[in-house]
């Protein structure tokens, strides 16, 4: 099951990296799917289930559960509100006259227990503008360089920079 899984994934992201090639070919020649590019898509996705699906999904049943697939489109548009609000929030700082910044690394400490959940919540910091993800320790203990410091309290900290994630990627991943 594990390796279907694997490769049905792969062979759907393949197909959607296809499709505005696949699109564009059939407003010029009037074609639908280029055939070559799905089977090359499903070599590749053999290629990739053969290699790599032994140190991935652990149960697919649980992977494709309804519940967490519902969590994860409510998480998006949460993700994509505060990666904007950064942004912005960066602009002013770049633009400002004085440029009030304040680096620094701060430690946070994370609720949640699976690596996978703990590998979206410093992506999703990082991905964040303004913040990186430096390093995780002992499996919790993440160090966030901020380029404005507002605290160095770790719970204070923690609620600030992922406070807004991991509410919902404690329910996708854990």
């Amino acid at each position: 099951m594990r390796r279907l899984t694997v490769f049905i994934v792969t062979f759907l992201v393949w197909c959607a990296l296809l499709v505005p090639y696949s699109s564009a070919r059939a407003a010029t020649e009037g074609s639908g799917w280029d055939i070559k590019g799905l089977v090359v898509g499903l070599v590749a996705a053999g290629i990739v289930t053969i290699l790599f699906s032994g140190g991935t999904i652990g149960d697919a049943r649980k992977f494709f559960s309804p519940v967490r697939i519902f969590w994860l489109l409510v998480y998006l548009p949460v993700f994509v509100y505060y990666c904007v609000k950064a942004n912005l929030q960066v602009v002013y700082l770049v633009l400002h006259p004085d440029m009030p910044i304040k680096p620094g690394i701060v430690k946070i400490k994370t609720k949640l227990k699976t690596d996978s959940g703990i590998t979206a919540l410093a992506n999703s910091i990082t991905l964040t503008p303004g913040t990186l993800t430096v390093d995780v320790v002992n499996g919790n203990e993440l160090y966030i360089h901020c380029l404005v410091v507002k605290t160095t309290d770790e719970a204070q900290a923690t609620k600030e920079i992922a406070g807004q994630f991991e509410y919902f990627l404690s329910r996708i991943f854990d």
